[in-house]
């Protein structure tokens, strides 16, 4: 009977609609998931996007940082070939080997992260699908959400070197990407689980990259009726489909 007490969990209506504002986590029925457990803070998560609000009241305590690394000391500590990664990366705001913050100044990255992990029954905002995580905030997308998959390659590989056992990844473009399948099959290889949106424009997965990937799970959008929302991407390459439409978040 672990039902959270965060207010947009029990609300309807706030933008008008007809539904729940929290409808897609009954959808998936997370509720029966949360009876058995409502997460773990040994389970590392990377959101490869645009960065993350790490001073968001519903994420703050879930923030995984570098413990190996001394912030702003402009040395890397732990020899991993990154300086002053102790938040994560921001790869696109590099100098040399020395990262930048990966604060989100666009909002996609904190929206996706409260879906993943925003605390669960702290009676605040939303709820995530784990109440108790540690998310890895990796950014390769800018203020306009545009990057280089060479910077995308870079944040794969670096989930995987830093110990992440999830990466979330809600962006892609069209084509295929010979290094951005390497990169999947890197964090596959290493026992992680690479979760990767289908594309919002309605067209075959296939054509879609990095969801085409042979390791990645491809999840296509669906909406508050059970359909294929009008913009997801489709075809034999969707493994799952999952709510997309009207989502609520940090």
């Amino acid at each position: 009977t672990a039902i959270p007490n965060d207010p947009y969990y029990s609300s309807t209506g706030s933008w008008g609609q007809s539904y729940d504002d929290l409808w897609g986590m009954k959808k998936i029925n997370a509720a029966s998931a949360w009876d058995q457990t409502t997460g773990s803070s040994s389970i590392i998560v990377a959101d490869i996007d645009t960065g993350v609000d790490r001073n968001h009241a519903d994420l703050q305590g879930q923030m995984w940082v570098n413990s190996g690394e001394t912030p702003g000391n402009g040395v890397d500590d732990d020899g991993n070939g990154y300086i002053d990664d102790y938040y994560g990366c921001n790869f696109i705001g590099m100098t040399g080997d020395r990262c930048g913050d990966p604060m989100d100044d666009h909002g996609h990255g904190t929206h996706t992260v409260g879906t993943i992990a925003a605390v669960g029954n702290n009676g605040i905002g939303v709820v995530g699908v784990n109440w108790t995580s540690r998310i890895m905030a990796l950014k390769f997308l800018d203020s306009n959400g545009s990057g280089y998959l060479s910077d995308g390659v870079k944040a794969l590989q670096y989930a995987a070197d830093m110990g992440a056992r999830v990466s979330s990844n809600s962006w892609g473009g069209g084509g295929t990407s010979q290094m951005m399948d390497d990169a999947v099959k890197y964090e596959h290889d290493r026992g992680m689980v690479t979760v990767i949106a289908a594309g919002n424009s309605n067209v075959d997965a296939l054509d879609f990259n990095p969801a085409s990937a042979d390791y990645a799970v491809t999840v296509a959008a669906s909406d508050f009726n059970d359909v294929k929302a009008s913009f997801s991407n489709w075809g034999e390459k969707i493994d799952v489909a999952a709510p997309g439409v009207d989502i609520l978040s940090t």
